[in-house]
């Protein structure tokens, strides 16, 4: 009897079987600094979709689920790497939801998942940059590459018969890669940009910036900054000295605070952030809404599809171990398999331990190409009476 009690648990291992355990996922985001007023709706729909997998008892032999946050800043690269470092090597995460921002989503890449083997889906780092960094098939992102909104920046402008503006980028990855893919997409297409200036978060005072701009001109200045730092800034001193009064908003710029802290000052203002008029994205609103986090702001879709990525992933490779489900990060997010929204990850982690094949939609309509990142969609808006209004989609 002993013998066939081992054969049988050795065939069950052989099997695949896995032992229900307790999963850690870190979610890395910057929770302090030039973001942190975009960061806990993140965060909270990431932790929605772990939620939701760790309550249909169907992930991964019965395991549960339990989020670990960490401080990315979205600036301080050594914060965001010993953050990670802690995350992996204190906490056992066994996947990273995240960082956020460009420059540290590098910096945790290349120092702390590379050295210790751990896949990182970011929700909101576009640099261009990250596309050919080293990976060794680790790293993914749930939002489009900024070569892609420079073209769509273009596209929305050139629309609207703008062709010639100013331009500010915040000075680092995330405002050089976007500002670099802008001014490319923008002159090939005709348009003058009669400067590009970089700017620094954190000063009380951008009068001078402002001032470089004002005086190289422009139909519109284009801020590829930061909302809750420089690119605010940029945007009441330009106001308050007549400058400009209507600019264009990259991504890092949209959330309620340009609402709350511009109004209708700045009507007839435009700009894009990732976004999609997918069911999936409706269902996000909803589901924030219940859940007490704002389901329309930026990169929260992407946040809850990046996570929930990460536990289809596992589930699909039966294993919690990077080396065993990084290969099927590309194959739970595209075609062919079942569709699969918010709210219907049990659905899917039954499928998967069926042995069938999902092709997770999400909150953004996902779809994976080339190293990992998203194809991408848009969603196109002007200011109008002070608040955001959307156009459409691209």
């Amino acid at each position: 009897m002993k013998k066939l009690l081992m054969a049988t648990a050795a065939a069950a291992l052989m099997a695949g079987t896995v032992q229900a355990d307790d999963v850690k996922i870190g979610v890395i985001l910057g929770f302090t600094g030039p973001i942190e007023s975009l960061t806990p709706p993140m965060g909270a729909a990431a932790e929605l979709a772990m939620k939701e997998v760790s309550d249909s008892g169907l992930f991964l032999g019965g395991s549960t689920v339990t989020p670990v946050r960490g401080d990315s800043t979205c600036v301080d690269a050594a914060a965001a790497t010993a953050a990670a470092e802690r995350l992996i090597t204190s906490d056992g995460v066994k996947g990273l939801m995240g960082p956020d921002c460009s420059g540290v989503t590098g910096a945790v890449l290349s120092n702390v998942a590379l050295a210790n083997g751990i896949v990182m889906i970011s929700p909101s780092a576009t640099s261009p940059a990250l596309s050919d960094a080293e990976d060794n098939g680790l790293f993914f992102r749930t939002s489009p590459s900024d070569a892609r909104q420079g073209a769509v920046m273009t596209n929305v402008l050139m629309e609207q018969g703008v062709k010639e503006v100013a331009l500010t980028y915040t000075n680092n990855d995330y405002g050089k890669g976007l500002a670099d893919s802008f001014q490319s997409a923008f002159e090939a297409a005709g348009g003058t940009i009669t400067i590009t200036a970089a700017h620094e978060d954190g000063k009380a005072d951008y009068s001078a910036e402002v001032g470089a701009l004002a005086a190289a001109g422009g139909d519109r200045l284009v801020v590829a900054g930061y909302l809750d730092q420089g690119g605010s800034g940029i945007v009441r001193a330009s106001l308050d000295s007549g400058a400009f009064d209507t600019f264009h908003f990259p991504d890092g710029m949209y959330g309620a605070l340009l609402e709350e802290n511009f109004g209708d000052e700045i009507d007839g203002s435009t700009g894009q952030v990732p976004g999609t008029d997918s069911p999936g994205a409706g269902t996000i609103h909803e589901m924030g809404a219940a859940n007490g986090f704002d389901g329309t702001s930026s990169f929260v879709a992407e946040s809850y599809d990046a996570a929930a990525l990460i536990l289809l992933a596992m589930q699909a490779a039966n294993s919690s171990d990077s080396a065993d489900y990084k290969g099927k990060v590309m194959d739970v997010a595209n075609a062919p398999g079942e569709k699969i929204y918010p709210g219907e990850l049990a659905k899917a982690l039954q499928i998967l331990k069926d042995g069938g094949e999902v092709d997770y939609v999400g909150g953004t309509a996902v779809e994976l190409i080339g190293g990992g990142e998203s194809a991408g969609n848009y969603r196109q808006y002007i200011i109008e009476g002070g608040k955001i209004t959307t156009v459409k989609y691209r």
